[in-house]
């Protein structure tokens, strides 16, 4: 993906994803959209508790709310999770490469080193 990432998103991202509470709610609602009383009911938490956590979400793009008729609806947004997973992709990649890197040359190092001869073992 070679979008360019906005830094505050992204910050925004990561802050609601360090809640486990958050995840879970965001795991949920991967199986489908849920009314703010099912997701209330889903972790047995009092409305007040689930609305700030879904300010957050919200913040953060993750989710977003629509009306339905009396009901508010709760659907899970993918563009930041995807972004979120390209920034960690392109760092995976470059530490991989980078641990890659350092295996071969202490390889050819130990490989070049000359061996000292071993002392006999005393025994005992």
């Amino acid at each position: 993906m070679s979008a360019i990432i906005d830094r505050g998103s992204l910050d925004s991202t990561f802050g609601a994803l360090a809640d486990p509470t958050r995840r879970a709610m965001l795991a949920r609602l991967a199986q489908g959209d849920a009314s703010v009383g099912e997701l209330a009911q889903s972790f047995k938490f009092a409305l007040p508790t689930i609305s700030r956590h879904l300010k957050v979400l919200e913040h953060a793009q993750l989710v977003e709310k629509r009306k339905d008729a009396s009901r508010r609806r709760c659907r899970l947004r993918l563009e930041p999770l995807k972004q979120a997973s390209s920034w960690i992709e392109k760092y995976t990649s470059f530490w991989e490469s980078t641990l890659e890197s350092l295996e071969s040359f202490a390889v050819q190092e130990r490989a070049t080193l000359p061996r000292s001869p071993r002392k006999p073992r005393k025994q005992r």
